[in-house]
């Protein structure tokens, strides 16, 4: 109406006496319909001509009772008046709306005192789609029925379906919609992936969508241990418990015995991701079942195995014993062990064990074995009967399980009574002269026997001679006999005692002569400086050994043996004279040394020396071998392909002294059994104060025929030969290179065959020269053969 007046243009104040006084309450609509747990504000505003002029501006609700402001400094109620705009307008205010609180609501007002104004709003309310029982993530078990939770709450009530990757979900078969959610009927590790939980009111137009993970989950499943498993005592252990599920189970080991968790346990370790169980150092107290626990949110799953501590054997008792000659030994070894250890026995020092039972080498041997129960030992015991002295010794106890091996060493000492069999052999004690001489005695015997000395069968000791002293030594006992007259040389006998028996020995002293004379000497080799003789030794005692011999010479014209020459010479050593004239007559003498003196002179001995003449035949010193390659010809070899160092030793001279050595080396090869010199090739070398010489610059794998002679002023010597093989392999070739040729048809060449020939291309030319060359050899012999 103001505005109809405002547009018949009207004044203002003619169009404001117009206007009729009214309540406004925004928002405008009449029903204001809103969801359950939402904030609602309501605004009654006054629409008069002078807002002077209002009163008792309030509001009241659906029973008519007037809603009350906020009282200051207390919390907001449920719903409450707040005025606004200067006063000039009144809220209602719905901190969250319930139910219960639909209804009408009235703003009422008075103008001018006399006026009424009222206006009304429906408030509705209506629940709004919620997920009362709607998990984001779900994971059901493998195998079973599952829903797939979704309850839906809503007024008016709300309707809901599946979908699946965009594709809706009907029920038929495994799934069935339930009021709580979908059921899957059998679930399998398919079902897994992302469900969406539809939910709509039709009648408001709501519609929400719920994402639901379905992660199927499957109970772990322990992969089973072994029964039993062995640990070494003092070793470390370590053991894999494997599982299968889904999510990855976690592990847990417990000891059964005291219900433990292992990783609690002091040496124990438990990696919960990987299931292995370690114990740094295994101890006896640890023999128990263990039990692989591997566990997710789908379950549990275990294995139980048993944990053998392995005791490593230890050896408790082994006693040295000591027993009788022909008597019974009983060798008693114990020891301890899980389980418990079989034992053995071996002679100390030898690797052979005794076996179970009677030893098939020594039937007076057997060994058993037997367990204690009560104290948990093994005992083996060796018996050996009718022992002799061969038994005494060490012995070694062996005992062995599965977690180890121990060793100990005993004797088993056999007594017996004394014997001299290591003195049987002896020579008998030679003096002379008065000389002091020791008689010494030692015999074998277990216990220790004690000894005593005889002369004419009475106790030295009781014969209070100053000539016979007795001096003894642990073991050894000495009798010291100064033979002042004959009668002392003569049998003496030690008589050795333990508690067993008895045994006696006679040891000769003898007086020490002289040697007899030499019977014969030959002159064996002969020239014109120097003599070698064969001397013949006269008979010498037992015990009383030629020490050397002595040899006088002179000039056969002479007679005054004063004004020989003399010499001497160990028994052992080339009797040689040196030092002779040419072409001079000679006569010698000999003699042989003991301790005691010098021989008579042997009957003389006549030699003449030749005439000088040119030196002997050097000799090689180099020992010849066999080559098998090339049949029976002695050869020697160079450890080298290039070079070869030949020695040799100065031979006799023959009266004039040698002034130098002449060597000569040829190449060469043997062709069917036949040595072929190549005399183009040979080198010759005069060497001078020396007795060897390097040979350089030598073909590899080759044949050389060496001759050596010596020279003085007379003369060469006659020559020396020995033929030398170089090695094969690398080398400076001056002489070319060697080739194996072969006839057509044929190819190749064994140390065996003569059917091939080696052939020595002896020529400095150009390599590829010599390669036509040997080419042109190869084929013209090949044709030749053929």
């Amino acid at each position: 109406a103001f505005l109809l007046c405002q547009s018949l243009s009207l004044g203002a104040a003619d169009c404001q006496r117009q206007k009729q006084p009214s309540l406004q309450i925004l928002p405008s609509s009449s029903v204001q319909r809103k969801p359950v747990g939402n904030s609602l504000l309501l605004t009654c505003r006054p629409d008069v001509p002078d807002t002077n002029l209002i009163s008792d501006l309030r509001w009241n609700d659906n029973r008519n009772m007037t809603i009350l402001p906020k009282p200051a400094g207390q919390s907001s109620p449920m719903i409450y008046t707040e005025s606004i705009a200067s006063g000039t307008a009144l809220a209602l205010i719905f901190n969250s709306l319930q139910e219960s609180m639909a209804g009408t609501y009235y703003c009422a007002a008075s103008y001018s005192v006399t006026e009424k104004l009222n206006a009304a709003v429906v408030v509705e309310t209506y629940v709004a789609i919620t997920w009362k029982d709607a998990p984001t993530d779900q994971r059901p078990l493998l195998g079973t029925d599952y829903i797939v939770r979704c309850e839906v709450t809503a007024n008016p009530p709300a309707t809901v379906d599946w979908l699946r990757n965009g594709d809706q979900i009907k029920s038929s078969g495994r799934y069935v919609i339930e009021n709580r959610g979908l059921l899957i009927k059998n679930i399998t590790e398919a079902d897994d992936g992302m469900y969406t939980c539809r939910a709509a009111v039709m009648s408001t137009g709501e519609l929400k969508n719920r994402e639901i993970r379905v992660e199927v989950q499957i109970m772990p499943e322990v992969q089973p241990l072994k029964p039993v498993m062995d640990a070494v005592e003092g070793q470390s252990f370590s053991v894999m418990c494997n599982a299968t599920g889904k999510p990855v189970p976690e592990f847990q080991w417990i000891k059964q015995g005291t219900q433990q968790n292992a990783a609690d346990l002091d040496r124990f370790s438990v990696n919960a991701i990987t299931g292995q169980l370690d114990i740094s150092q295994v101890e006896q107290q640890d023999h128990d079942s263990y039990a692989c626990i591997a566990r997710n949110p789908a379950g549990q799953s275990e294995s139980i195995m048993k944990l053998n501590v392995l005791i490593r054997p230890k050896i408790i008792e082994l006693i040295n014993i000591t027993v009788s000659e022909d008597t019974e030994a009983v060798f008693v070894c114990k020891a301890f062990g899980r389980p418990e250890p079989e034992i053995t026995f071996r002679r100390y020092g030898t690797l052979e064990e005794y076996s179970i039972g009677l030893q098939v080498s020594d039937d007076r041997i057997v060994l058993e074995q037997s367990v204690d129960m009560d104290k948990g030992e093994s005992v083996g015991t060796l018996r050996i009967s009718k022992v002799t002295t061969t038994d005494d010794g060490l012995y070694e106890c062996i005992a062995r399980n599965r977690g180890d091996i121990a060793f100990k060493a005993g004797h088993i000492t056999v007594e017996y009574s004394p014997i001299f069999d290591h003195m049987k052999s002896l020579p008998p004690v030679y003096t002379w002269e008065e000389r002091p001489a020791n008689l010494s005695c030692f015999a074998q015997a277990i216990p220790n026997a004690t000894i005593e000395w005889r002369f004419n069968d009475r106790r030295v000791e009781d014969l209070y001679d100053q000539n016979m002293r007795i001096e003894n030594h642990g073991l050894r006992s000495d009798l010291i006999v100064t033979p002042r007259d004959r009668r002392y040389y003569s049998s003496y006998k030690c008589v050795a005692r333990n508690k067993l028996g008895i045994a006696e020995h006679v040891m000769e002293l003898r007086e020490a002569r002289r040697p007899d004379r030499v019977p014969q000497a030959k002159a064996r080799i002969v020239s014109a400086t120097s003599i070698t003789f064969d001397i013949m030794p006269p008979p010498a005692e037992p015990g009383l050994p030629l020490t050397a011999f002595s040899v006088q010479w002179m000039e056969q014209l002479y007679d005054d043996w004063n004004r020989a020459a003399n010499r001497t010479w160990s028994p052992d050593s080339p009797y040689i004279v040196e030092g002779l004239r040419p072409q001079t007559a000679y006569k010698f003498r000999f003699a042989a040394r003991n301790v005691v003196g010098l021989s008579q002179w042997s009957a003389d001995v006549y030699q003449s020396t030749p005439r000088r003449s040119e030196p002997e035949t050097p000799r090689i010193l180099h020992t010849p071998i066999q080559d098998e390659e090339e049949g029976n010809d002695p050869i020697v070899t160079s450890p080298y392909a290039d070079h070869f160092d030949m020695r040799w030793s100065i031979p006799v001279d023959n009266g004039e002294p040698i002034d130098m050595y002449r060597i000569k080396y040829c190449p060469g090869t043997k062709i069917n059994g036949v040595w072929t010199e190549m005399e183009e090739h040979c080198i010759e070398q005069d060497v001078v104060r020396m007795t060897n010489y390097e040979m350089r610059s030598l073909q590899a794998d080759t044949y050389y025929r060496i001759e050596l002679m010596a020279h003085n002023a007379i003369g060469f010597s006659k020559a020396a030969h020995v033929l030398m093989k170089t090695a094969r392999g690398e080398s400076d070739n001056p002489l070319g290179t060697t080739y194996d040729v072969y006839p057509a048809g044929f190819g190749g060449y064994s140390s065996g065959t003569s059917r091939g020939h080696r052939l020595s291309v002896l020529t400095n030319t150009p390599k590829d020269v010599t390669t036509l060359l040997l080419l042109t050899v190869y084929f013209v012999c090949s044709f030749v053969f053929v």
